[in-house]
């Protein structure tokens, strides 16, 4: 099997004697073998196919690729493209969902024969997998993300991409697409309901977010050393990573009394290690568990020693996904309506909003 990372060589093509490389398949002379201008001509080339995913970009006059070759080549790159920290971020599968109504019903045809209306097609389909309006719109921008990516590597015609551009957005009461569900804010009582059934750093971690308004990826990521506590009366967070980092914003979150009463019993520690550990939480609920035995420890209870190298090792701070699974089953033991993280973000807003406007109290 051919490494990933090999480069195809420059050869010689004897029956003509110019010099050749072979790329996906196809044999692209370069010239007389040995001089200077094929040798430039190789270096070129290999660089495109290079920077291109490997992949040689369309012929100048198009056509020469499918709607699913276009694809390949796109997923390549966004598997490179959209990722943090090694990691696949939740865009990858966006795109993917976004992208299986067009392979099914176009993967098999020519770039140049997707115009508007086989995206409007792609669109209506869509629709009827249930999709609501907005995530709708969301999918085809990301069609014609697919599109532009194209155009610039030059696998589509400029006229393609700038054709489906004529395709709009649904509208809000002038589709058969559901309108999702508005995310509403988390009453108090639900919120202090659920609490009663999470460890002490979930806990924090949810009043926390009530009183700042942050997302549940910035809360779960705080350490000490992001934390400038020059200012007596407010402290700022600086998240190591947020949700708008690679547009080039700042991101600084105010911390006033109250979240500074929320989060100092967790400064204990060294500066980069993150406040909120679960490992901790784990540790409170087993010795809880040990207090509350019916009958003594056996002996070979005692003996048991935890696996040097378990297979699943426990980390040293919450997943945004993990924080959701703590905060979903203690609604469930409370007997409370399910709610998520991500809306007390909008419960803060909420407050701050009735706040400013002389509604409630500033408490």
């Amino acid at each position: 099997m051919t490494s990933r990372s090999r480069i195809p060589s420059y050869r010689k093509h004897k029956p003509s004697g110019r010099a050749v490389v072979t790329l996906n398949g196809r044999d692209i002379y370069l010239g007389p073998h040995g001089a200077e201008v094929s040798k430039a001509e190789y270096d070129r080339v290999v660089r495109e196919w290079l920077i291109n995913n490997r992949q040689l970009p369309a012929h100048p006059g198009g056509g020469s690729i499918s709607v699913a070759e276009l694809m390949n080549s796109y997923w390549a790159w966004v598997q490179t493209h959209y990722v943090k920290e090694g990691k696949p971020t939740g865009e990858q599968g966006a795109i993917k969902a976004a992208l299986r109504p067009v392979l099914k019903l176009y993967g098999h045809v020519d770039v140049t024969e997707f115009g508007p209306q086989a995206l409007i097609t792609c669109r209506e389909a869509m629709v009827e997998r249930g999709w609501c309006r907005k995530t709708v719109n969301k999918h085809v921008g990301r069609v014609k993300r697919m599109f532009a990516w194209g155009t610039e590597r030059e696998l589509v015609t400029g006229s393609v991409y700038h054709a489906l551009l004529a395709v709009k957005g649904l509208r809000r009461g002038r589709t058969a697409a559901k309108e999702s569900l508005a995310v509403l804010p988390v009453t108090k009582e639900h919120m202090e309901a659920a609490i009663l059934h999470v460890s002490a750093q979930v806990a924090a971690m949810i009043r926390l977010q009530w009183a700042t308004g942050m997302r549940p990826g910035e809360v779960v990521l705080m350490r000490s050393c992001d934390i400038d506590r020059a200012d007596d009366e407010t402290w700022t967070y600086k998240p190591m990573r947020h949700k708008t980092e690679h547009h080039g914003h700042a991101r600084l979150v105010p911390l006033g009394p109250l979240s500074r009463s929320i989060i100092e019993p967790f400064l204990d520690r060294p500066d980069e290690a993150f406040l909120f550990d679960p490992r901790e939480a784990e540790e409170a609920r087993n010795a809880r568990r040990r207090m509350q035995r019916a009958t003594p420890m056996r002996p070979m209870d005692r003996r048991r020693k935890r696996k040097t190298n378990p297979k699943r090792a426990a980390r040293d701070r919450y997943g945004v996904d993990s924080y959701r699974r703590a905060v979903e089953r203690a609604c469930q033991q409370a007997d409370v309506p399910k709610w998520t993280p991500h809306r007390l973000r909008h419960s803060a807003a909420t407050r701050i909003e009735r706040v400013a406007g002389g509604l409630l109290p500033d408490s």
